[in-house]
């Protein structure tokens, strides 16, 4: 079966690394050298602020940031649990 090119939607991939947890210095390294300048510090423990198309994003412990094939970076939420006293 052939699918016409309109069908087919176009994925722009890349690459993803996870924000860890404050304590994991490892793997914030890591981070920190994946991001370079496009990154910032929060004072919030384990926040980051990632330069994205839409702007500073924070991400915090749990988000995946997204590197494009574009050269972009995203950040995907993990999910969130409100709560409520």
């Amino acid at each position: 079966m052939r699918f016409a090119q309109s069908a087919v939607p176009s994925f722009d991939h890349g690459a993803a690394l996870r924000v860890p947890p404050p304590h994991d210095v490892k793997n914030w390294r890591t981070l920190w050298m994946w991001l370079g300048d496009q990154a910032q510090a929060m004072t919030e423990a384990g926040a980051v602020q990632v330069q994205t198309p839409e702007g500073w994003t924070v991400a915090q412990p749990g988000d995946w940031i997204v590197l494009s094939v574009s050269g972009e970076y995203h950040v995907a939420h993990a999910g969130r649990r409100a709560f409520h006293s």
